[in-house]
This record gives structure tokens, C-alpha cells and sequence, in this order.
């Protein structure tokens, strides 16, 4: 049987169309893949340009600060009593150091190996610190496996460029460092700075440091720096200034520091020998309200390390005052014409309010007292007496306007503004307790502004800490004289001022004597009061009967006044010195008018009858 032919041509055909879609996909692909290509260029070149460019030079830009200098603070005669100074902190790569160290050695083993090197890194830094830092422990830290570790005490930068020029391995990166002259004077008002990492700056911690830390602070400025590609080195002259720190102004203080140092020194040691918790004193001038000298007992170096008495008592701790409050009763009582400083009172030896039974500190019958002995004796009960005579609203007025119950504003840290009872909350025996002290309660530097009304004719001006603060341009700028309040009229403030002599009074015969004559300082007219206030004590839901506040508020001199102390003792015990604070306000009022040369009275005080026959 014949074949039948085959169809070449036909299958041929068929091959050559597979071939010629197969090569159409593919320079479709190629073109899609060269679009993709191009497109991403275009992006790169085009669209992401600039991104990328920025990120090519934040890696060749380094970004730093520059720490703002801070502003000193300076007592009222301009002694440096806080400032900054410039320091250096040593810091290493001990991980780094030793592959690099390693490798060196390797390539050249006449080279010292890693731990040689270091050995000789630590004794130069040991015998440059002399004894701040040792050998060893400069060598623990080189001789770990951390990335990086900051080491030894702030420095000097010249010890730290004699270090980091002989071993470059070593850095020393920029501290400012708070230093305080005088140490521990006035700490407890002043306060502490420290360098804070995270803001490259010094900023406050305690005290006006923290209070005033913006004015002192300034503001850090920014600096630029060109480095090496894949290193952080800055490439030396290319540092340029983006933003200037601005440095902080500086601050002046009301404080005298020699008047701040005896007080503080005689409070110290008074409170030592009358074996109490804790005191505190206030030295105002009695015209402008201006802090002289605020001081507590117990303080603390604010250079470190910081102990548990970096607190302010003497405006942040109120308490009960006892009888120095009674200077609102008897300023209430001439101010009303309720009664005259001459005229005789009989004064039983208790006497009933309410429930209460309120006696005199020493027991008596009914006494003939005149109302300023009434306050030279410091009587309970004929202070009562006078207070119900000019009546619990006239009373809690004048408390307010004499600053009970509101902070003075002197702005320093936590002050408290004390207590003052509003009547609609008085029980029935709360008109007991008040006047005398009782019931109520204010700080050292409250009761020193109470008597700084009488001594100012009347007028309380809120105390003030804060001189003025003084511009990086030499600029000065005062701190506003706060308005002053009149409390009473000038005749009144004159005539309780003279009534307050009476409380140093010397007889003659002891009824005559009052309660502080161990204030009295001869050859000046002393006027001021003797306080005592029994604490309470929750352990007996009630007033103790050992545990006592114990107050002296006076001015010096009395004719003519130019100071007034404050002075508080809590739970002094045991000695003489634990029941007056008296004596501690004649050592003070002594140097006073030592230091500011302060004229003599002209006129002895005048004798005042306290009881009469």
C-alpha cells in the first residue's frame, strides 16, 4: 500500500509562531523590567532625593549641645555663696580598646598585649588623680567586656587633657559641677544642683536651686560637627554654632552670710544643750521685711552626699506658738479701746470657758495684774479675759490680717501656710485655746512677721528672700517690694511695743519680773515675748504634759527697731536651757548690734508695774 505523504511545511510553520510569542514575552518582560528600573531611579534620583541626601549628611553631621552656664547666687553683700565650674568625666570603650589593642599586637608583638597596656593606662591615672581614684579601680573597668563605661570623679579638665593627650584611648566628656564655698551655710535655703545626663546642664534638685532653676538655668544651646564617613570622629575646625546657649542670670539673697553663720552656729548649740527634737530661727529687719538669716538646727552639705535634713522647718513645719500669740489680743484690745496698758485687772488663778478649764503657769488666787502685766507675766487667764471682752470675730480678723492661715509668699519650697481655725468651726472651748496660743499654728517665719507688724508701726510687709536677680548683661533686676499690710494704727503698734518691754523686765521684787528677762541686753530697750505650747500627743488623744514648744519672738531695739528674731525649740528637756528660748535671742540681739553698729538707747526703759499692791 502506497504512503501518504507527510505535511512538513505546515509543522514548520507552527514552530516558528511558538518561537516568535515566546520572544514577544520576552522583551515584554525586559521592557516592564527596565520601566521598574527606570522608575525606581526616577524615585531615588527624583522623588527621594532629598530624603536620602539628608540622611547621607546626619550621618557625616554630628549634632551636640552646648550647656548653658548657670547663674551663681550671692548672699545680700554679694559673697558667692553657689556657682558652676567647668569639670571633666573620664570615660573608656574597654571592648573596643582591646581588639584594637589585640590587633596591634598581633601585627607587631613587640607591641604591649591589651592587658599590659591597660596596666600602664591605670597607674598613669592613678598617680595623675592622686588618691580620688585607684589603680585598680580604674583597672576594673578597663579590663571588662562593657561597649562603654564612664569612671572616677568629676575632674579637672587640665588633669583630664594631661590623661586623654598620653592616652587617646581615654575620653573626658564636659560636666559643670555646682560648688557651694561655704559649705553647709544656709543650705537649707539656698539648696543643691547637681549635672543632670539627660539635659546636659546642671539643674536644681532642693531648696531655691529647684525653685528658681529656670532663672538659674538659661537655656543649652546647639553646635554642629562634620565626621569622618563610618566613624563618630569629628574632623577638627568644622564644629559650627546652630543655636548659642544662653547662660543663666544670677540670684542675690536677702541673707547676710556672717548674720546667717552666728545664727545659725548659736542656734545649733543652744538646741544641743536643751536637748530638743529640733529648732529653728528668723532674723528680719523690721522696717522691710528682708530675711537676714533663716536657719534650722540640722542642715547638710549640698555638695554631696545628701543626708535626711535637706528640709526647710522654718517655713515648711507650722506649729502651736503658745503665749507669743498673745500679741494679737493685747494689739486687738488698745486698737478697739478695750482696755489701756495701765489699767489693773483681777485675775483669778482659772478661770471657765465651756467645757475648759484654762490656769496660769503658776498657781495664784485672784491677783490685781495691770493688762501689761498681764502680758509681762504672760497670765492665761487675763488674756482670756481681754480676748471675750473684744470678741472672737475682731480677734480672728486681725489673726488673718497679722498672716495667720496664709503662706507669706516668700517663695521658698513647701511653705506652709499654718492653721487658722474660722470661727464657724470653733467649738465652744475654742476661745480658750486660741489667744493663747493654742489650737492654732504658723511657722518660725509667720511668728517672726508678727512681730515684725509691731515693730513696723503697725504695718506687716510679707518677707521676702530675693533680692534681685542680675541678667548675663549685668542687668539687675529687683525683686518687687511686696505692698505692705496695715494691721494696726501706728499708736497701737507703738503702745504694745512698749508693753513688750515689760516681758524683760528685772523687778525690782519678783511680781514685777516678766517671764523673758534673760532677753535683756543693757544698754538697749529689748521688747519681745516668751512662748510656751504643750504638743499634742495622739498616744493619749490629748495636750502633753511633758512635750513642749518653746518660743521667743522680740525686737532690738525696742526704741528704735531694726531687727526681729523668731526663735522655736520642739521638745527641748532637761537642762536650763530647755525652758526659755530668752537667752539664745540676747546672744543673738548682742552680736546684731555688734556687727551693725546699732546706737545705744538713748533712755533706759521706763519701769512698768506688772502687779499692782
Amino acid at each position: 500500500m502506497p504512503r501518504r505523504p507527510v505535511a512538513r511545511g505546515r509543522t514548520a510553520r507552527t514552530n516558528v509562531a511558538g518561537s516568535s510569542r515566546r520572544l514577544l514575552v520576552g522583551r515584554l518582560l525586559m521592557v516592564i523590567a527596565l520601566l521598574l528600573a527606570g522608575g525606581k531611579l526616577v524615585m531615588v534620583q527624583g522623588v527621594q532625593a532629598n530624603t536620602l541626601s539628608a540622611k547621607a549628611e546626619q550621618q557625616r553631621i554630628t549634632k551636640d549641645v552646648i550647656p548653658a552656664d548657670r547663674g551663681s547666687i550671692v548672699d545680700r553683700n554679694e559673697n558667692v555663696l553657689a556657682f558652676s565650674s567647668e569639670a571633666k568625666q573620664l570615660y573608656a570603650t574597654p571592648r573596643r580598646m582591646t581588639e584594637t589593642l589585640e590587633e596591634a599586637h598581633a601585627k607587631d608583638p613587640t607591641e604591649p598585649t591589651a592587658t599590659q597596656y591597660k596596666q600602664e593606662i591605670a597607674r598613669f591615672i592613678a598617680r595623675t588623680l592622686q588618691g580620688k581614684i585607684t589603680e585598680k579601680q580604674v583597672l576594673d573597668v578597663l579590663m571588662s567586656d562593657d561597649q562603654f563605661s564612664y569612671f572616677g570623679p568629676e575632674i579637672d579638665p587640665a588633669k583630664a587633657k594631661k590623661i586623654t593627650d598620653k592616652y587617646p584611648q581615654i575620653g573626658a566628656e564636659y560636666r559643670a559641677t555646682r560648688e557651694y564655698p561655704a559649705g553647709n551655710l544656709a543650705a537649707n535655703v539656698i539648696g543643691a544642683a547637681n549635672w543632670r545626663m539627660d539635659d546636659r546642664k546642671v539643674e536644681g534638685q532642693i531648696g531655691l536651686e529647684a525653685a528658681m532653676d529656670k532663672t538659674l538655668g538659661g537655656r543649652n544651646g546647639v553646635k554642629l560637627s562634620d565626621t569622618a564617613m563610618g566613624s563618630s570622629l569629628v574632623i577638627p575646625g568644622t564644629e559650627r554654632e546652630l543655636r548659642p546657649a544662653v547662660p543663666g542670670s544670677d540670684v542675690q539673697l536677702t541673707i547676710d552670710s556672717d548674720v546667717q553663720f552666728m545664727v545659725q552656729r548659736g542656734l545649733n548649740d543652744y538646741a544641743r544643750r536643751a536637748n530638743a527634737r529640733s529648732a529653728s530661727a528668723v532674723v528680719l529687719d523690721a522696717k522691710t521685711g528682708e530675711v537676714y538669716a533663716l536657719a534650722n538646727d540640722k542642715t547638710f552639705d549640698p555638695r554631696g552626699p545628701w543626708n535626711n535634713n535637706i528640709g526647710n522647718p522654718a517655713v515648711t513645719t507650722p506649729f502651736e506658738p503658745g503665749s507669743v500669740n498673745k500679741v494679737i489680743t493685747a494689739a486687738g484690745a488698745i486698737e478697739n479701746g478695750v482696755v489701756k496698758p495701765e489699767d489693773v485687772l483681777q485675775v483669778p488663778g482659772k478661770i471657765e470657758v465651756a467645757d475648759r478649764t484654762v490656769g496660769d503657769a503658776w498657781p495664784h488666787g485672784t491677783i490685781p495684774l495691770t493688762f501689761t502685766g498681764v502680758l509681762g507675766k504672760s497670765s492665761n487667764v487675763g488674756t482670756i479675759e481681754i480676748a471675750q471682752k473684744l470678741g472672737g470675730k475682731k480677734w480672728y480678723d486681725l489673726a488673718s490680717k497679722f498672716g495667720l492661715g496664709k503662706s507669706t509668699g516668700i517663695g521658698l519650697p513647701g511653705e506652709s501656710a499654718g492653721s487658722l481655725p474660722p470661727p464657724k468651726e470653733w467649738s465652744g472651748s475654742s476661745f480658750a485655746n486660741l489667744p493663747i496660743g493654742q489650737g492654732l499654728s504658723m511657722t518660725v517665719l509667720q511668728m517672726a512677721g508678727m512681730y515684725q507688724t509691731i515693730a513696723n508701726d503697725g504695718v506687716r510687709k510679707p518677707p521676702r528672700i530675693v533680692d534681685a536677680t542680675i541678667r548675663p548683661d549685668g542687668t539687675r533686676v529687683p525683686t518687687p517690694d511686696p505692698k505692705g499690710v496695715r494691721v494696726v494704727s501706728p499708736k497701737t503698734a507703738d503702745t504694745v511695743k512698749d508693753m513688750l518691754r515689760a516681758v524683760v523686765q528685772d523687778g525690782p521684787g519678783s511680781i514685777n519680773d516678766g517671764t523673758g528677762k534673760a532677753a535683756a541686753l543693757e544698754g538697749y530697750q529689748i521688747s519681745g515675748k516668751t512662748g510656751t505650747a504643750q504638743q499634742y500627743d495622739p498616744a493619749i488623744k490629748g495636750y502633753s504634759n511633758e512635750k513642749y514648744w518653746i518660743t521667743f519672738a522680740g525686737m532690738v531695739p525696742a526704741d528704735n527697731p531694726r531687727f526681729v528674731v523668731g526663735l522655736m525649740l520642739d521638745q527641748p528637756h532637761g537642762s536650763e536651757q530647755a525652758t526659755s528660748a530668752a537667752p539664745l535671742f540676747h546672744d543673738l540681739a548682742a552680736y546684731l548690734t555688734q556687727r551693725f553698729q546699732i546706737p545705744l538707747s538713748k533712755n533706759e526703759a521706763p519701769f512698768q508695774v506688772l502687779q499692782a499692791n
